[in-house]
């Protein structure tokens, strides 16, 4: 794993502070293939209270097999998998799709549903999990502070062909934010999206994990959007976690594999 020389700056302090604290999630020794190719070889990582992890890898390097094995979607060759205490393997049907409902899922593609208003994206979550809001004879509420958490509260009786790209984004992270999660995973939040739109964001993820106390691993291309919102940073190499810190710390490694992740 990568190391560098230990300097006592407030970043440092910060995630020393927070890797002390309580994992919500736990990754070792996963491995996973498909037929003679294998994408995760042995990958670990931990994601602590309150904590932004980004994860960094080429195409194909296995990102997207590591989130559908920790929300028991794909079943892992062999390694251990534990999300808030409960290791995922033993988990049956009911159990598994309760704690989905403390893990909240911001898509690429913002997969909102066409043919629903806002207010009915939103409200689609509370549907299939009613178990966790309990009874709810008026959503309003819950809607709009949902939408007004990204800004957007204007738009609840709007169709998703109404709205830019930027704000089909922000509708899907408010219909993340519905069910409360204790865990976010964004799926390149900024992809496609213009720098302005990309900063607006950024920052509102870090408002809602300032605002929830949130924990949030996010799959990301964009080195800027890395920069700016990473507590940690933990790069997907040949199907391990080849190398892992602070974006001050990974930036000026000499270890090629890692500097290519950072030329412009």
């Amino acid at each position: 794993m990568e190391k560098t020389g230990i300097v006592a700056t407030k970043e440092t302090q910060n995630l020393e502070s927070k890797t002390n604290g309580k994992a919500v999630i736990r990754i070792k020794d996963v491995c996973k293939s498909f037929g003679d190719n294998k994408v995760l070889n042995g990958f670990n990582m931990e994601l602590y209270e309150g904590e932004n992890v980004v994860v960094m890898g080429k195409s194909g390097s296995g990102k997207s097999v590591m989130i559908k094995c920790l929300v028991g979607l794909l079943a892992p060759d062999s390694g251990y998998i534990e999300v808030m205490g409960k290791e995922i393997s033993t988990l049956d049907r009911q159990t598994l799709d309760e704690l989905r409902s403390d893990i909240g899922f911001l898509f690429q593609g913002s997969a909102l549903y066409d043919s629903m208003t806002v207010r009915e994206n939103l409200e689609f979550p509370m549907r299939r999990h009613k178990e966790k809001l309990g009874y709810v004879s008026d959503t309003t509420s819950l809607v709009l502070e949902a939408l007004e958490n990204v800004g957007l509260a204007h738009t609840m009786d709007l169709m998703p062909t109404e709205l830019s790209g930027g704000m089909k984004r922000r509708i899907a992270l408010a219909r993340t934010l519905i069910l409360k999660p204790k865990i976010i995973l964004y799926d390149e939040p900024t992809s496609g999206l213009d720098p302005i739109t990309a900063k607006e964001i950024i920052e509102l993820m870090r408002s809602i994990q300032n605002k929830y106390g949130t924990s949030s691993i996010i799959i990301t291309h964009d080195v800027d959007c890395a920069r700016v919102i990473s507590e940690r940073m933990i790069l997907l190499v040949d199907g391990i976690n080849y190398a892992e810190g602070t974006y001050a710390q990974l930036s000026v490694s000499k270890d090629p594999k890692v500097d290519a992740f950072f030329k412009k």
